[in-house]
Formats: structure tokens, C-alpha cells, sequence
């Protein structure tokens, strides 16, 4: 007992020491690059794998050649051997394989970090794809992750941004993540969510799940032997129209954002089969999700851009995003003006979402701004698919397939009696309104001739010009008080009676010492 006790409490210290023989391995000390990341992420395993994917997807806080580096991460990783396999299958299903299974592959169809996939087929002859949870995988990811935060500086080393970046934030959304992927059954559900929400929709379609045979631990759904959408040859050979393909991906993927707010995180090619003539999606394990606040705010976003209306986004970027301390919010208008007249140059046909995406993720982080974990998961899935789409049909555009889709949600989607209700009471306050401003130009009038008349107004300053301000308004108060002393003293000069000093009146020269004292006072200590 006392034995395993010793080797538990000796076993963070041996992982430390590996993770500082890699880091030793690939020089990681003396030279930092994308790739020497992704190969020490890659020998560090499982934890540091999927640390590497979800900072993949948070371009808002890493360089865009890391997230393009680290994307490579999603590819296979060395499986479990079968016997392991058999064993956490009959664990979690409480059952022989061969009672289950007329069938089952010893070799894994695909192999991630957290998971591996094999072939099988049910008593009932129906083909499955069984998907197996690595044995240890929580336990070792935890201990990973607390020591991780324990040496964030050794982060700092493996993974070199250049920039101030918060990775407790980062390890806290990527536990968070990562525990959701290891539930099965939460991979189910999302399953049966994304079927019901696609229901009337005949070309999409996604992996029905077994219920009776999934477990945390285990999840069996049908098999899809469609073809994968990057082989454009296979694709075209089978008669498909990829531009369709395309146009109809796009469509289909602005909806789950913008109508369903409840999208695929991981858009990539590995994860999108064509089959009978389907879109079929795979891997529901990371789900992204919008609130009915986010997704209002981005439509806004898009009509902002579209406008060209500086306010409108700059106010909902500062409601999306998180920040610390002060905005410089005259610098923040000025890049986000500056964004929209380079965008706004171009045809929506020619704009590139994925350089868009870029461009205002750097604006904001110049500016101290990061979005919430919701907002940059959405928006590096869109940077994703674009990808995908332009390898797939060029001519395809994703903005405007997006705002067209939006526009016509918009119209689709409104309440027309509810509209016209709002628009005629609209029109009879107006009316109303107008009646009464001849009698208010008549009072106005009245006021200013008798100088009753007041004006109130209103600045919105950032704290630069705030600042600037308020020293001119001391400095031209001080003037007016020295003013008033001088005058007030030169008005006591008059008085005849009472003592007097150096021939003047004694409340005359009391008064022009404090005017003395006082500008001695202004001129020494408010000259800043």
C-alpha cells in the first residue's frame, strides 16, 4: 500500500520530467516555430494534443500560422491495441462482443486523442461504427491539465505567441470541451439535437446513434461509407455537382449558426461524407452554441458591415467582447472605420471570409478585446469550412451566401400584422407630433426672448479627452476666480473709513495678498 502511495505521489513529478525531455529534445527552449510546436504538442500526447486543437480554434489569441500549424493535430494518432478495445467495450456494455456483434474489426477505422473508431455489424446484420473512449483518458488528462496550470511558464516555453496571453483561460475552456467529448452519451444527444433540427431539411443528414448500446464510454451508431468531401475526384466520378455540394454546405452550415444556434465546431473535411446524395456530418463530440443575444448580435453584425456603420459595430463588439481595463474607444472607432473602408471596396462576391475573420479578430485584440469561447469557436468554424469550400469550388463565396441568408431570414421571419400594427401607431405618434410643433416653436421662441431658454448637452469622451477636459476647465476657472479677487479687491479700495495700510483701505489689501497668493498658487502647482 504504501508502495502504490510512493509511485502515485512520484507520478506528476515523472511526467514533469518527460515533459521537460521533449521540451530539451526539440531545442523548444532556444527557438520557438509552428511546426517545432505541433511536433511537441504531438510526442507530449493525448492532453497536450487536444490543448493544441482547441488553441487551433482561438485565433483571437494566437498567431494565425500557429492555428494553421496546429490544425494538423486532428489527424490519427497511435490506436489502442484490439485486446484493449474488446476489454472497454464488454466493461461498458456489460456483454461478450460476440453476443453483440455478428462481427467486429480488430483494426480502428480512425484514431484521435480522446477516442478510436472500429467497424462492426450488429446480430441484425445492420452495419455499425463503434466508438471506443481511450481507458484512463479523464485520469490522465486531469493530472495533466493541474500540472499545466501548476507550470504555466513551461506553457509559455512549448507554446511561444508573442503575445499577453491568459492560459488558465485557455486549459479551463479546453477541460471543459474535452470532458463534454468524453460523455458519449452527450455525443448521442447532440445527435438526436441535430436530426430533429434537420428534419425538413432532405439533404443533410448525420449518424443514427443506439441508444441500447451506448454508454459514457461507448457510443455505437450506423455506419456512413460515404465519400469524404475533399476527394473532388471520387466525388465528380459518382455524378455530384460540386458547386451544388458547395452552395447547398454553406447554406446549410449559416443555419445551424444563425437559425438553430447550435453548430459544428469542427467543420473539416474528415467530418463531412456525401452519400446518397446527402451532406452526412460526423463527430458531435464539440458542439458550438450561441445565446438568442450572440446570434441577434451577430446578425447585427452583418448589417452593420454591410452599412457601413461604424457605431453599430463598434458598439456590439464592445457588447460581445471581454475585456480588462480601460478602451481607448476613439482608437477602437478608428480601426473599426478603417476595416470597414477596406471591405467596403470590395464586391461581397470578393470578400474572403476567412482574411475578414483575421483582420477583425487582430482589430480587436489591438484594442484588448477577446471574444467568448461561443463567439471565436463560431467564428474559426466558418474560417474552416471556408477553407473547404474554396479547395472543393472557388466561385462559391461564403459571405454572400451568408448575407443573402440572413436578408432572406429577416423578411421569412417577420411578424407582418405585428410589423403593421408597430408602423401605424408609428405614423399616428408622428402625426400627432407634428400637430404640436408649431406651439412649441411658438414657446421656444417665447423662452429665448425672455432668455429662459437652456441647453443641454451631452459628450461621450474617452478618458484622454476627458482628462484634457478637465484641465482646461481648472485652468479657465482659476482665471475667472483671480479675476473676480482682483476686481472685488479694487472695488474696496473705495471704502474712506477704517484702517489702512501702505495707503490702502485694510479689506482692500487683505484682498489683493490672497489674489497674490492665489496666483502664486496657480502659476507653481497647476501649470500640469
Amino acid at each position: 500500500m504504501t508502495e502504490q502511495k510512493t509511485k502515485r505521489r512520484n507520478k506528476p513529478k515523472g511526467r514533469l520530467g518527460e515533459i521537460l525531455a521533449v521540451l530539451l529534445k526539440y531545442n523548444a527552449v532556444l527557438g520557438r516555430s509552428p511546426e517545432k510546436t505541433r511536433l511537441v504538442l504531438e510526442e507530449l500526447g493525448p492532453t497536450f494534443v487536444k490543448l493544441g486543437q482547441i488553441m487551433s480554434m482561438r485565433s483571437d489569441l494566437l498567431p494565425i500560422e500557429y492555428c494553421k500549424e496546429l490544425e494538423k493535430l486532428r489527424t490519427s494518432v497511435r490506436p489502442m491495441p484490439f485486446a484493449q478495445v474488446r476489454r472497454l467495450v464488454e466493461s461498458e456494455l456489460g456483454r461478450p462482443l460476440e453476443e453483440i456483434f455478428s462481427s467486429f474489426s480488430p483494426e480502428a477505422l480512425g484514431s484521435a486523442s480522446i477516442a478510436q473508431v472500429h467497424r462492426a455489424v450488429l446480430k441484425s446484420g445492420e452495419p455499425v461504427v463503434v466508438k471506443v473512449r481511450r481507458e484512463n483518458i479523464r485520469e490522465i488528462m486531469a493530472s495533466d491539465i493541474e500540472l499545466l496550470k501548476k507550470a504555466s511558464g513551461m506553457i509559455k516555453l512549448a507554446i511561444h505567441s508573442g503575445q499577453a496571453i491568459d492560459y488558465g483561460l485557455i486549459l479551463d475552456e479546453m477541460w471543459q470541451i474535452t470532458q463534454q467529448e468524453m460523455d458519449f452519451l452527450n455525443e448521442a444527444a447532440n445527435m438526436e439535437k441535430f436530426r430533429t433540427l434537420h428534419e425538413e431539411v432532405a439533404y443533410v443528414s448525420c449518424p443514427r446513434p443506439y441508444p441500447e448500446l451506448t454508454t459514457a464510454g461507448v457510443l455505437v451508431m450506423e455506419e456512413v461509407r460515404g465519400i469524404e468531401i475533399s476527394k473532388k475526384e471520387e466525388l465528380t466520378e459518382a455524378g455530384y455537382d460540386l458547386e451544388e455540394i458547395c452552395a447547398k454546405l454553406c447554406d446549410n452550415y449559416v443555419k445551424q449558426i444563425v437559425d438553430d444556434a447550435f453548430f459544428h465546431a469542427d467543420p473539416h473535411p474528415g467530418n463531412i461524407r456525401i452519400q446518397d446524395g446527402r451532406i452526412v456530418w460526423l463527430d458531435f463530440g464539440m458542439m458550438g452554441t450561441l445565446s438568442e443575444r450572440d446570434r441577434q448580435l451577430f446578425r447585427e453584425a452583418v448589417t452593420a458591415i454591410a452599412e457601413h456603420d461604424v457605431d453599430a459595430l463598434k458598439t456590439i463588439v464592445l457588447t460581445l467582447g471581454v475585456y480588462k481595463g480601460e478602451i481607448d474607444h476613439s482608437k477602437l472607432y478608428d480601426d473599426i472605420d478603417a476595416l470597414l473602408t477596406k471591405y467596403g471596396r470590395m464586391d461581397i462576391g470578393q470578400m474572403n471570409l476567412g482574411v475578414m475573420m483575421e483582420d477583425f479578430l487582430q482589430t480587436a485584440n489591438r484594442n484588448g478585446i477577446s471574444l467568448p469561447k461561443g463567439m471565436s469557436m463560431f467564428g474559426r468554424g466558418l474560417m474552416t469550412l471556408e477553407g473547404v469550400v474554396a479547395d472543393l469550388c472557388p466561385t462559391i463565396n461564403l459571405v454572400e451566401i451568408m448575407a443573402n441568408h440572413i436578408a432572406g431570414g429577416r423578411l421569412a421571419g417577420m411578424d407582418w400584422k405585428k410589423e403593421l400594427t408597430s408602423l401605424l401607431k408609428n405614423v399616428a405618434v408622428s402625426s400627432k407630433k407634428s400637430l404640436e410643433i408649431p406651439a412649441q416653436l411658438s414657446d421656444f421662441l417665447k423662452m429665448n426672448i425672455r432668455g429662459q431658454s437652456r441647453l443641454n448637452l451631452s459628450l461621450n469622451l474617452d478618458e484622454r479627452s476627458r482628462k484634457f477636459l478637465d484641465r482646461i476647465t481648472t485652468r479657465v476657472l482659476s482665471v475667472v476666480l483671480l479675476a473676480a479677487l482682483l476686481v472685488t479687491s479694487g472695488l474696496l479700495c473705495l471704502i474712506q473709513t477704517g484702517p489702512t495700510l501702505i495707503g490702502l483701505p485694510l479689506p482692500a489689501f487683505i484682498g489683493f495678498c490672497l489674489t497674490a497668493l492665489y496666483a502664486l498658487f496657480v502659476l507653481i502647482f497647476r501649470r500640469k
